[in-house]
């Protein structure tokens, strides 16, 4: 350690001293009593660079011995150190005894970067600032000390992710300090709010309807974003984003996008701005009736599908429905996505043309050949056709003739004499038939077609082969509160009223007969116009004339036939 050499022998005794010694002697004892006056533990003192050796500096502070220090608590700034150069230094603590003295230039660096940020507090100046960290509520900030950015006072909303914010710098205000307890609390939300207020006046300038502004995107809702337009806030409406389709906004914006938008709608009073993008340009609509007339041939791009159609992107702003019913002469189309996907490329013709509900209708099938353009010639009334059986309905058979065509064959006319409740018992899908052309609808693309109609009517000649008092063999097809009916001859129907059932008299049908009896009975009425045969086993027992018998009825009563109807 160094010690400061004032030229005298201080072992020597007083009487032994010259004068001028003894001069000097209290005069080096005066200096180190000033010294301890003048230095107090806990305060910043002045001192110079003495030595610089194995990582420690030897500092002189004018005391009687100096202090060494740790280079490490020197800031990366004041590393460059050369002897001589002076440093601000905290003074810990001072030994009289030893002559040691104690001292901290990381203590120093901190009580002056407090003593700053108590001058910036009090001028409510503004400091810079690093996040270093995630704190519980906020974020822990470097300022030179450790200080606490609460979550509420980083921004003007909520973030959500305070972790993206690490590394990031900003500009602050202190607005709460405890010296005690090394407390700072930080403030941004305070600058963005001042500047908010500075540029909402100038944005309320410009805010006129029809004005385009500049704005970034702050936030993205299912129905819109709200654009920061300077100190207020606007909501595009995602309808007023694109003369196009939009799905979601998410697809056209992210938060921090800047964009120009024009002032559809701007309420003073309620500060409520609305804004719009596709504004800015021309309507594609406009001219639309020129671009695309009716029978125009387009190609376009598959950009929506539902259960009944495909929506087909003409060019952005402009899209036209194919319906499926539109898609295919030849196939059957249950849904669209059996014949399209989204973004394919598909070629249509304009079917029709709506400019005021913004509508356009398009055919796919209507760019190839139409099979019914020829249908007559092909398919004439009254040829026969073969076909296969495509579809079953409750009230009849679809049968396919060729790729596009479809004939329907009504369940009456199925056959001449049989009572049919379904299609399905006499054909069954992928079923050969053989039909004749029964009528045609070129317009509506329809062909009834008749099953029975290949075969002779067998009621032409019912009152020549089974005239009054007839006897036929038959069997019980079907049994009925009012009587039964049975099969016989070539596939007729005749109904045996109750009161014809037995010469015996009964009270119910199933007393006299059940399904699948075999029966004897006498052709006793004919119907040839309706195509009903009145028998009765009465008759055949009893060797009875028809005339004889009483009036019976050959319709089912109105309640049985809705109950079989209903059945």
């Amino acid at each position: 350690m160094q010690e400061l050499d004032f030229g005298i022998d201080e072992t020597a005794d007083e009487e032994e001293l010259t004068a001028e010694e003894m001069a000097a002697r209290q005069e080096m004892e005066q200096y180190f009593e000033t010294s301890l006056t003048n230095f107090r533990e806990g305060e910043i003192i002045r001192g110079k660079v003495l030595t610089l050796a194995n990582g420690m500096v030897t500092v002189d502070v004018g005391f009687k011995s100096e202090g060494v220090i740790n280079l490490n608590e020197f800031p990366a700034a004041e590393k460059e150190l050369e002897i001589g150069d002076e440093v601000e230094v905290f003074l810990e603590r001072v030994e009289d005894n030893d002559g040691i003295v104690v001292l901290s230039k990381e203590k120093a660096n901190k009580i002056k970067i407090w003593e700053n940020l108590v001058s910036a507090f009090e001028k409510e100046e503004l400091i810079e600032g690093i996040v270093v960290a995630k704190a519980k509520g906020g974020l822990t900030v470097d300022i030179g000390l450790k200080a606490f950015l609460p979550g509420s006072q980083i921004d003007l909303r909520p973030v959500r992710n305070l972790e993206k914010l690490i590394g990031e710098k900003f500009e602050m205000k202190i607005i709460k300090m405890n010296k005690k307890r090394g407390n700072i609390v930080l403030s941004r939300r305070i600058l963005l709010e001042e500047e908010r207020k500075l540029a909402r006046a100038g944005t309320l300038e410009k805010m006129e309807e029809g004005n385009q502004v500049d704005g970034i995107v702050k936030n993205i809702t299912d129905y819109g974003v709200f654009i920061d337009l300077g100190g207020i806030d606007g909501l595009l409406h995602i309808t007023d984003m694109s003369w196009g389709r939009v799905n979601h906004p998410s697809e056209m914006f992210a938060i921090g996008d800047k964009v120009t938008v024009m002032v559809l709608k701007y309420d003073r009073e309620k500060e409520r701005v609305s804004l719009g993008l596709k504004q800015i340009t021309p309507d594609p609509w406009v001219d639309v009736e020129t671009k695309y007339p009716i029978k125009t041939r387009i190609n376009g791009k598959v950009v929506s599908i539902t259960d009944y159609g495909a929506f087909v992107e003409l060019e952005k702003g402009i899209e036209g429905l194919v319906h499926v019913s539109e898609m295919s002469w030849s196939r059957h189309v249950k849904h669209p996505n059996k014949i399209v996907a989204i973004g394919d490329m598909v070629e249509a013709v304009v079917l029709t043309l709506d400019k005021d509900k913004k509508r356009i209708s398009l055919g796919m099938k209507q760019t190839e050949p139409n099979p019914w353009d020829e249908i007559e010639k092909k398919y004439p009334i009254g040829s026969e056709v073969q076909g296969i059986v495509r579809n079953l309905t409750d009230f009849g058979a679809f049968v396919e003739l060729e790729d596009g065509v479809d004939g329907l064959i009504h369940i009456s006319d199925l056959s001449w004499n049989r009572k049919i409740k379904h299609p399905s018992e006499v054909l069954k899908k992928k079923d050969e038939v053989t039909a004749a052309v029964l009528n045609l609808d070129k317009d509506a693309c329809r062909i009834s077609l008749g099953l029975k109609q290949l075969m002779p009517d067998p009621w032409d000649k019912v009152p020549e082969n089974y005239p009054l008092g007839h006897v036929v063999e038959g069997t019980i097809i079907k049994v009925t509160t009012f009587g039964a009916f049975a099969e016989f001859g070539d596939g007729l129907e005749g109904l045996i009223h109750l009161s014809q059932l037995s010469s015996k008299k009964i009270a119910q049908t199933e007393d006299a007969v059940k399904v699948g009896d075999a029966i004897k009975a006498k052709v006793v009425k004919i119907d040839a116009a309706a195509k009903k045969i009145g028998l009765s086993i009465k008759a055949y027992e009893e060797n009875l004339d028809p005339s004889q018998i009483e009036e019976i009825p050959l319709d089912e009563p109105q309640e049985e036939a809705s109950e079989n109807e209903t059945n």
